[in-house]
């Protein structure tokens, strides 16, 4: 039997962290993607999405991670994916195409990083 993904929310600042593991497919995908925008509060800079203990990610999950980007830049906060170079989801989100739609980075920290990176202050 399959292992169905699991969610994880942790805080630091302004940045929401939360941990997916597990597997994500179409029988879960919307189900998953409703409760990651639930844990966003508006306050928020940005989430750091973290991938590495996921263990299958097919297109419906992909899709979930596209629209949860799509959302966040509406309403003007950032998401930024972290999954392990040569892992087999990142390999999966390299073949979709996935970086076009939000940022990939190999670490948690490199994702904080880029975030940080990012923000821009205000005159």
């Amino acid at each position: 039997m399959k292992e169905l993904a699991q969610l994880v929310v942790g805080s630091e600042d302004d940045v929401l962290a939360v941990t997916l593991s597990g597997e994500i497919d179409m029988s879960n995908a919307a189900d998953l993607e409703a409760a990651v925008e639930r844990a966003m509060p508006n306050t928020a800079y940005g989430m750091v999405l973290d991938l590495s203990e996921l263990t299958y990610l097919d297109s419906a999950g992909i899709r979930m991670l596209i629209g949860l980007a799509n959302r966040f830049r509406w309403r003007r906060q950032q998401l930024c994916v972290a999954v392990p170079e040569g892992s087999r989801v990142r390999r999966v989100l390299d073949l979709a195409g996935a970086a076009g739609a939000f940022t990939i980075d190999p670490t948690v920290d490199a994702a904080r990083s880029r975030m940080d990176r990012s923000r821009t202050i205000d005159p």
